[in-house]
């Protein structure tokens, strides 16, 4: 019996949990200045800040999901237990997860301001 890896859907567009590649901030080829800094640009040249809004939107989505399953869990619609305790647990390392980007954009934040000039 083999088991098929779980697949979390929030986190398609870095590639895959095992997949995730760090952007590429300098372009070492190219010339030095604006061009070769891509610090506002992520994965497939989308702009950082819709890439947060589309994380979030997928963590709602998930939440949603594992509510919906929950009721229906409640109210003896739902046939198959395990969808929900496996929506349940996506929703959970999901929300981990983005808590702790938060927390690590938080610091770096912090760290940038503690800078001098």
């Amino acid at each position: 019996m083999s088991i098929s890896p779980l697949e979390f859907p929030s986190f398609s567009s870095l590639g895959g949990a095992a997949g995730v590649q760090a952007p590429n901030v300098i372009n070492p080829a190219g010339p030095a200045g604006p061009e070769a800094v891509g610090a506002t640009k992520g994965v497939d040249g989308a702009e950082f800040g819709d890439l947060v809004l589309d994380g979030i939107d997928r963590l709602e989505g998930l939440n949603d999901r594992a509510d919906n399953l929950a009721v229906q869990a409640a109210t003896g619609k739902l046939e198959n237990i395990h969808d929900y305790t496996v929506a349940a647990s996506e929703a959970s390392i999901a929300g981990q997860l983005t808590v702790a980007v938060r927390n690590r954009a938080v610091e770096a934040f912090n760290e940038i301001m503690r800078m001098q000039v």
